[in-house]
């Protein structure tokens, strides 16, 4: 491991630390959702975080993501986006074996070794068509099931809504990822920085409505946001069960993401 991604890991572990606030006991519904409420001890900086990232959305981002909707065609995105979800393939086997749903790790395993191999590299989802449906997991998820609590509500510099927990999430699936392994260990980095491109530019155009909707509908974006990314990532850590702390969380002031097919590829 180098050292650029040992000082992350050391970062990311003190701002899990920093946030590990003890909440009061689920049983305590009212206090436990004062809690979660109210975990946001930095919103001012976060506000201010999030007013850079929409200028830088509606400056670059989505601009860009609108002409790539737009000008290519859809069967081609799903393609890409097939290749995206196979990539990330050996990352979701790894959480799913942490987390101890076997089940789930062997749907992956024949879905990535299918979609690899009959599928062209994960261009198209040949598993999916014979009833393999994929699912996510990340490392922040893993965390979750092993008990960590998420700490405060963070809005990051480009990169959005987050949490401690999920920060150090992202490290590790970064440095776990067998791609940018490769490519870091071959001399390849470019390789690496344009799948993380082509996927975030993928992913904001499968959710050019929902945002649309959100800013159209919301007194008060900010808060908005917050709601949505904690309501997603308990419905991500529970696997759509509403159980457990995290999932207390969520607030019932939105629906499912909805429709973000292209992000996975499908039509």
């Amino acid at each position: 491991m180098t050292a650029r991604g040992l000082r992350a890991i050391a970062v990311a572990g003190l701002l899990l630390l920093a946030g590990c606030a003890t909440p009061p006991p689920v049983t305590d519904k009212d206090a436990y959702q004062e809690y979660v409420a109210e975990n946001d001890p930095v919103e001012p900086l976060n506000r201010a975080v999030f007013a850079f990232n929409r200028a830088l959305d509606e400056g670059l981002f989505q601009p860009a993501a609108r002409a790539y909707r737009d000008v290519v065609p859809l069967w081609f995105r799903q393609r890409i986006g097939s290749a995206i979800d196979n990539l990330r393939a050996p990352v979701i086997f790894m959480n799913d074996i942490l987390q101890g749903e076997f089940d789930r790790a062997m749907t992956t395993f024949v879905r990535f070794t299918v979609n690899s191999t009959l599928g062209l590299a994960g261009l198209n989802d040949v598993a999916r068509d014979s009833g393999l449906e994929m699912h996510d997991e990340d490392f922040g998820q893993t965390l979750a099931v092993w008990g960590s609590e998420p700490g405060p509500y963070l809005m990051l510099p480009v990169l959005g809504p987050s949490n401690p927990r999920d920060v150090v999430g992202t490290v590790v699936d970064f440095l776990a990822d067998p791609f940018n392994a490769w490519a870091q260990n071959t001399g390849r980095e470019e390789l690496s920085y344009a799948r993380t491109g082509v996927a975030a530019l993928h992913a904001r155009a499968g959710l050019l409505d929902l945002t649309d909707d959100l800013e159209k509908n919301s007194i008060d974006l900010y808060a908005a946001t917050r709601s949505l990314y904690r309501q997603t990532r308990a419905n991500a850590i529970s696997n759509g069960n509403v159980t457990g702390p995290d999932v207390s969380s969520a607030p019932a002031d939105f629906p499912e993401l909805g429709d973000t097919k292209e992000i996975s590829g499908k039509p």
